[in-house]
């Protein structure tokens, strides 16, 4: 069997790989809470995402408003903790159901109301069913007046038509304001469709 006696050499390696050791176990140590703490603010960062602006509950919630359809169309102004509302519905119950909702918002002081109701017209909606078909039959069209929440919307009060909303390009919104006015009835057709790659040019 062979001895290993500890000189004074054999004590200064192991002193050696000792301090290593613990110079190695102090830089993990220190990854590890530099991992942690990185960790924490990547949590910390989600958890304070910035709140949605009182613009942006406003739309939200107006447009989760259950009958909020093809043919209504709402807008707001917002001014400090006062919100306006305009614009006309057709379905029943949505000018007090967007008040309702938008008075609950937090920072919402107070809603003024200026939504009309359309009035019932089977002549008018003989006009809403012609356009409908209108836009339904014409190529790339439909999809600017399909789904839940459209992103265009058709008011007819009285035989007068406005077009709200926004489409891709003016060429569609050119056509789409042609298309309205051929159909049988109606007296004027106004086009408010917003072009969408011009909003800020």
């Amino acid at each position: 069997m062979k001895m290993t006696f500890f000189t004074g050499e054999n004590l200064g390696k192991m002193k050696s790989i000792k301090h290593f050791f613990l110079i190695a176990a102090a830089i993990i140590s220190l990854s590890f809470t530099d991992v942690n703490a990185q960790a924490s603010s990547a949590v910390a960062a989600r958890q304070a995402k910035p709140a949605k602006s009182l613009e942006q509950q406003i739309f939200k919630k107006i447009m989760g408003l259950p009958n909020y359809g093809l043919f209504d169309h709402i807008t707001y102004q917002v001014n400090g903790g006062t919100v306006l509302l305009s614009g006309n519905v057709y379905s029943l119950g949505t000018r007090k159901s967007a008040e309702r909702v938008v008075r609950r918002i937090a920072g919402v002081e107070q809603v003024v109301n200026n939504i009309r109701e359309l009035p019932p017209s089977s002549f008018d909606d003989a006009i809403r069913q012609r356009i409908v078909n209108e836009f339904v039959n014409a190529p790339g069209v439909y999809r600017y007046i399909y789904g839940v929440n459209p992103p265009v919307r058709i008011i007819v009060n009285n035989g007068r038509v406005a077009l709200e909303g926004y489409v891709r390009d003016r060429g569609t919104a050119r056509y789409m304001n042609i298309l309205a006015n051929r159909v049988p009835g109606t007296f004027r057709v106004t086009n408010n469709l917003i072009v969408e790659n011009e909003i800020d040019s």
